[in-house]
């Protein structure tokens, strides 16, 4: 009974979310006469597949141990700092939220909170890695506009592939900019950066315990 209770939604909060699934479903039916969803299926997965937080973490770590350059250890740390809060928030709320995707997650890793909908953890990645492209480590303007594209077919995927309603998309979207502005206040110095990549890989850096 008391757990009934705790679970009980507020009457508000069920309109909202009926709302937010009519309006959802209705949209992504009105798209799909004129993008059919298995034209571009391949193309939905794709770019879900490249804002994984899996992928990023490992491809990031990789990216940290192949260029081993001193000059880009306190972005690469900050960002990769900034990806671990992403999925840990993300992580915490989807588990509190509990609210179920449109249809079931059948990603490998949908597991635990991956497998309920609200917040979209791709839009908060996506919103995430661009604002801190703009805004903490700007990048030269030809990759502005990639990103802009990436980012937002990221969010419209999402919808369209019905793995989220699109007020999981936009409270992705706004916790990537939390997320961004916390790094922001948090970030780490150079020598703070050199010394835990230092910590972390000795032997690759000049005068490491194991350096040769």
């Amino acid at each position: 009974m008391n757990e009934t209770k705790k679970r009980e939604v507020p009457s508000t909060m069920r309109k909202v979310l009926a709302v937010d699934a009519y309006i959802t479903d209705n949209f992504v039916k009105a798209v799909d006469k004129f993008l059919p969803f298995r034209s571009l299926k391949t193309h939905y997965q794709a770019l879900e597949i490249s804002c994984h937080g899996i992928l990023w973490i490992a491809s990031w770590l990789a990216f940290i141990w192949i260029l081993n350059s001193k000059n880009l250890y306190q972005m690469q740390v900050n960002f990769l700092i900034g990806i671990f809060t992403d999925i840990l928030i993300i992580a915490i709320i989807k588990a509190l939220v509990r609210r179920r995707r449109p249809t079931p997650n059948t990603d490998i890793f949908g597991i635990g909170p991956d497998k309920f909908s609200f917040p979209s953890g791709h839009a908060s990645r996506a919103s995430y890695i661009v604002y801190f492209f703009f805004n903490l480590w700007p990048v030269n303007f030809i990759f502005i506009p990639p990103l802009l594209a990436w980012s937002f077919s990221i969010c419209l995927s999402r919808v369209l592939m019905r793995r989220h309603y699109l007020l999981d998309v936009v409270g992705g979207i706004l916790l990537g900019i939390t997320n961004g502005i916390l790094i922001s206040t948090i970030y780490l110095t150079q020598e703070t950066s050199t010394e835990l990549i230092s910590w972390i890989t000795d032997e690759k850096l000049d005068g490491g315990e194991y350096h040769v």
